[in-house]
């Protein structure tokens, strides 16, 4: 199991592949984010993207399905997430892309009014098979401590 006391600032994970296929963008497109350049390859090559391209909201879910399947494997003890504090889509990801993540530790704290919960900052980026960074964030995690009335 991984816990707050096993997380070190600095420490960089890489993980994940995700195939990014034309009827899962066209199908999260129609679903959540129906603009034409998710939809329609015409009105998509007439855009600064040049093809039909993913939804930047369907490469967070990617990205988050990687983050998942990776916790699993950790067996992390990760209790959610308050939110994140910057999003960016550094560029477009396309049907036939294949994605993978990297995440680094970049603060950590106890929680003052939970002790039993562990509050961490990632720099989370993900990457397409060119080594294109596709997007990147800074997300904040809650994770359990393995001891209550420890210190860092």
């Amino acid at each position: 199991m991984k816990f707050y006391e096993d997380l070190e600032i600095g420490v960089t994970s890489v993980f994940g592949v995700y195939e990014v296929t034309r009827e899962e963008v066209m199908e999260f497109a129609s679903r959540y984010d129906p603009q034409p350049f998710h939809l329609d390859d015409e009105a998509a090559a007439q855009t600064h993207f040049g093809r039909l391209s993913a939804s930047g909201w369907h490469t967070c879910s990617m990205t988050m399905r990687m983050m998942v399947e990776n916790m699993k494997n950790e067996k992390s003890v990760g209790l959610g997430s308050p939110g994140i504090d910057q999003l960016r889509w550094k560029k477009p990801v396309y049907p036939g892309d294949t994605l993978r993540c990297e995440t680094e530790v970049i603060e950590k704290r106890r929680s003052a009014s939970r002790p039993e919960m562990g509050i961490f900052k990632s720099r989370i980026r993900t990457f397409n098979q060119n080594d294109e960074i596709v997007l990147e964030m800074v997300s904040n995690g809650l994770i359990r401590t393995r001891d209550p009335e420890g210190s860092d």
